[in-house]
């Protein structure tokens, strides 16, 4: 029997590194994971259609440090880092709130890194997606325009998109759309992967994009 496996849990270890990165002391474990979620949550809402590649977050016994990879880095940043500033100060809040954060001994830092090649990382792709479909486009326009913007990259060999929900009216279904190949099985395959949900008149419908990089042999 075949089983479905998560394209980066997969290869973590081996091609991926984890996105949460700390060892918790003893009965800290779940607080740590507590509030991993709850800033994962915050922010994915928060920044909403700025386009956000990853979360990544690294615990020492005296520093939170939160890395946010986007597109779109001017936006998040804000006129002379006032965006950066505000939303690390409602990060602050947040955690406080919950009691999973001590002011007078961890220190909150927020890091902001730019993705060059939007069209070759998959969360953004399915950003894109979720916003055309969002605005109304037909989805079959919207999965033909993403993967010729997709294919374009140099370093992009294969794309896949599959949508499933209520598009294009009547009964739920599934469509999918595929150029170049996707080696989901090879270890050294960079397969890029990612989920997101677009919210229409009609429900919801689930949006998932591969992207295969080429292989990565060690040097």
């Amino acid at each position: 029997m075949t089983h479905t496996v998560h394209p980066y849990s997969h290869r973590l270890g081996i091609l991926r590194d984890w996105k949460s990165r700390w060892f918790a002391g003893k009965g800290k474990y779940q607080e740590a994971l507590k509030g991993d979620i709850i800033l994962r949550g915050f922010i994915e809402k928060k920044l909403k259609g700025h386009f956000l590649a990853d979360i990544e977050i690294e615990r020492s016994e005296k520093v939170i440090r939160v890395i946010l990879s986007t597109s779109r880095p001017g936006m998040i940043i804000g006129r002379e880092g006032n965006g950066a500033e505000a939303l690390k100060n409602e990060i602050k809040k947040l955690l406080v709130k919950h009691n999973l954060l001590d002011t007078k001994k961890v220190d909150l830092k927020l890091d902001i890194k730019e993705v060059k090649s939007a069209e070759s990382n998959s969360a953004i792709v399915s950003q894109m997606v979720v916003e055309g479909l969002e605005k109304r486009m037909t989805f079959r326009r919207v999965m033909k325009m993403t993967v010729e913007k997709v294919m374009a990259n140099r370093d992009v060999l294969g794309v896949k998109i599959v949508l499933a929900g209520m598009i294009g009216g009547g009964m739920a279904r599934t469509e999918t759309i595929k150029r170049g190949r996707i080696p989901l099985q090879t270890f050294r395959a960079d397969v890029d992967y990612a989920t997101a949900t677009a919210n229409l008149t009609l429900g919801t419908v689930g949006v998932k994009v591969w992207i295969y990089k080429g292989d990565i042999f060690d040097k």
